[in-house]
């Protein structure tokens, strides 16, 4: 029999009566399916571990990820019960049973092994697994988190691992859209999307996957269908570009207001400044977006201009202050009141024009624009975050998206 792996958010197993309608189309599922149910804690108790975490003002990396692991146990417990009532052969599994292995890095863990041979002996007597996402243990044996947003990517690591038919991410939308609808009325759901696209839409804001998982599944040409826990209509499908008959030139807009941006002035105009400070970047494991680095006026000094997430930026300072006497720079300025808008296409690879269009748009209402980064199929612009919503909305009339 074939297998697909079902994945349900925290927003989806918030209560025992939502829990309980999972387990009605998990049931229904079953009937052809060998699963894999992937879920999270229930919304907003991570938070809540995450805030006992922070009451001890203690950095015990071992010890946090131990605790804010712990969320998913009772989601499976739940879930696992209930589909035993319905007569359903299950079982409820940790990170660490099957084993999912990985580095050692906490509350980042990365997946390095799944031991596909347990999975499949557990197949033979179960029909349905049901698996705590979000973590796994790392190569020394102790229990880690795959940061905010793993279980995306334990469900896909799983469907990846045992090539499951297909991989459904149920979440509290039903597919994803051509922008935010709660900002445009007009938004589309998109039928279909290509890896790159969506790869390019979560990094630059749109919160239905987490990138890691969309990089995972391309890697693997895994299908992936984004879906809502709450109806029971068909999705927005991840797939090969080879499967798209014809490529829209943009797909979507995306926003994302999680970004501070960093100016690191008058450093020396030399070899080796940008690999330093990418370097401590890196180093530290913070995400570095967004690069503009220009030359001053007298030639001798440059100025560069960086982002990183919000929760990121404290740290980031932290390190560029201690490297004061090798970078030599006169001034580190921030600036958290900043949004990223971003317009992404496969199509952009082939048709001329979307940059001015975006930068015309944008000039039109008066929105300036404060850095620029593109890549081929994705276009994106730092901008004051009063403007993020005339942004979306704008941009999402000019390339006429509400048409699809």
């Amino acid at each position: 029999m074939s297998t697909i792996v079902m994945k349900f958010g925290g927003t989806s197993v918030a209560t025992v009566e939502k829990i309980r309608k999972i387990a009605q189309t998990v049931k229904s599922e079953s009937v052809n399916y060998k699963i894999v149910v992937i879920l999270s804690a229930m919304a907003g108790v991570t938070n809540e571990l995450q805030s006992l975490i922070n009451k001890v003002d203690f950095k015990a990396p071992k010890e946090a990820d131990l605790i804010l692991t712990s969320g998913e146990q009772v989601t499976i417990g739940l879930l696992s019960m209930l589909l035993k009532k319905e007569g359903i052969k299950s079982i409820p599994l940790l990170g660490w049973q099957i084993p999912i292995i990985t580095d050692e890095q906490h509350e980042k863990g990365r997946i390095l092994n799944i031991n596909n041979e347990n999975l499949n002996k557990y197949f033979q007597l179960y029909d349905v697994i049901v698996l705590a996402g979000f973590q796994g243990i790392s190569t020394h044996g102790h229990i880690t988190s795959l940061g905010r947003g793993g279980s995306d990517t334990t469900a896909v690591a799983i469907a990846s691992s045992i090539r499951a038919e297909r991989c459904d991410i149920y979440t509290d939308v039903d597919g994803v859209y051509t922008t935010d609808p709660n900002i445009e009325n007009k938004a589309k759901k998109i039928n279909k999307l290509t890896y790159e696209e969506m790869l390019e839409m979560s990094s630059t804001g749109a919160k239905v996957l987490q990138t890691r998982s969309v990089e995972l599944a391309m890697k693997n040409n895994l299908t992936l269908q984004v879906l809502s826990s709450f109806t029971n209509q068909k999705g927005t499908y991840i797939v090969n570009e080879n499967e798209l008959i014809e490529n829209e030139i943009v797909s979507g807009v995306s926003y994302s207001k999680n970004e501070s941006k960093i100016t690191i002035s008058g450093i020396p105009d030399k070899p080796g400044i940008s690999a330093l400070i990418f370097g401590l970047m890196a180093s530290n494991n913070i995400n570095v977006d967004m690069i503009v680095q220009n030359i001053s006026q007298d030639g001798i000094n440059a100025n560069i201009t960086f982002t990183v997430p919000n929760n990121e930026l404290d740290e980031a300072k932290k390190i560029i202050k201690a490297k004061y006497d090798e970078l030599n720079y006169s001034n580190l300025s921030t600036d958290t009141d900043i949004a990223k808008i971003s317009v992404v296409g496969m199509g952009m690879m082939s048709q001329s024009g979307v940059a001015e269009k975006m930068f015309t748009t944008l000039a039109k209402n008066k929105i300036n624009i404060q850095a620029i980064s593109t890549s081929e199929i994705k276009i994106s612009v730092l901008i004051k975050k009063i403007y993020t919503d005339l942004a979306i909305q704008s941009l999402h009339d000019v390339y006429n998206l509400d048409k699809k």
